[in-house]
């Protein structure tokens, strides 16, 4: 690794739990987009360990050098980062896969309803949206770490926190789309599937 690669050591210790839940949901092969692929390494590595699925990277413009340097892995088989800002024009295909990690809780509630809509709209009538991250239950926190985060995230950005689950599955039901599973991942994450 490069010192110029930007690094997530969150990335480096949730890759191997995400794989599993992504073995068990995308097992048929087809499209991926990922949405807000950060630092790249999720891309680089999942996509090596997924190669029935093409694996598209999306994000800020900002970010895409830095997702690009951990592409350059001869080992991943993920393609170009597509330029995505949520809240303004999304690629023209559809997508048999979505997937985002630990994005929602550092966007506006706004910006997570559009990002819902728009998935919904680019998914296939069969496919599937991963949401890996930290989420409330029945409008409680999960854990005192996770409240202690929502802090932290609203004195960044009074817009951001951490989402009930209840609020996305109600995003999500408007566009006709329903949580088929729910996993509990280590460091007190979840991924919920829906469909």
């Amino acid at each position: 690794m490069t010192s110029e690669r930007p690094f997530s050591q969150a990335c480096e210790n949730n890759k191997g739990p995400i794989l599993t839940v992504l073995k068990t949901h995308c097992e048929t092969p087809g499209t991926l987009l990922e949405i807000g692929a950060g630092t790249g390494q999720h891309a680089a590595w999942l996509s090596a360990h997924l190669p029935h699925l093409v694996w598209q990277p999306s994000d800020v413009a900002d970010n895409l050098p830095g997702v690009r340097l951990w592409l350059s892995d001869p080992e991943s088989r993920a393609l170009d980062p597509l330029t995505l800002d949520v809240g303004r024009e999304w690629p023209s295909a559809r997508f048999d896969y979505l997937f985002t990690a630990n994005t929602f809780h550092i966007m506006s509630a706004e910006l997570v309803e559009r990002c819902i809509e728009e998935g919904c709209k680019h998914l296939t009538e069969a496919g599937r949206f991963l949401i890996y991250g930290p989420f409330n239950v029945g409008g409680q926190f999960t854990s005192e770490s996770n409240q202690a985060f929502d802090q932290w995230l609203k004195e960044i950005d009074p817009l951001r926190g951490i989402r009930d689950r209840e609020w996305i599955e109600a995003a999500f039901a408007r566009h006709g789309r329903t949580l088929l599973a729910e996993h509990d991942l280590p460091a007190n994450n979840k991924v919920l599937v829906f469909g």
